[in-house]
């Protein structure tokens, strides 16, 4: 069982930065993919960031590309997003979540998540 827990969130001014961390516990992070997925209010979860378990492969949502990077140290069981540029769309939720070995932009295929952070861009 992996337990996952994000911070770093809070309120920012549009155009500034952000960093989340994800720390797990219970389990062997290094076999996991991690993403970072977001959650509107009144909108489905999407798919923002991902990385695989090594930290050889990333991807990004479109709308991120450029934006966020994504970063792992599995030897302190944590994976960070930094987030640049920061818009008032990208106010959201923010969940790690965790699933074996790959990537994947479906939240339906990870079996581990985290409580959340909020993160609030003002414009």
């Amino acid at each position: 069982q992996v337990q996952l827990v994000e911070s770093g969130g809070g309120l920012v001014q549009a155009g500034g930065s952000l960093r989340l961390s994800c720390a797990a516990s219970g389990g062997t992070f290094s076999m996991y993919a991690m993403g970072w997925f977001r959650q509107a209010p009144g909108k489905e979860r999407e798919f923002v960031a991902g990385i695989n378990w090594n930290g050889g492969s990333t991807y990004f949502a479109d709308s991120e590309k450029g934006r966020f990077t994504i970063s792992r140290d599995n030897a302190k069981n944590t994976v960070y997003l930094q987030m640049n540029s920061l818009k008032p769309e990208d106010t959201a939720v923010y969940y790690c979540a965790a699933k074996v070995l790959v990537v994947s932009t479906h939240p339906n295929e990870y079996e581990y998540w985290g409580q959340g952070t909020q993160v609030t861009v003002s414009s």
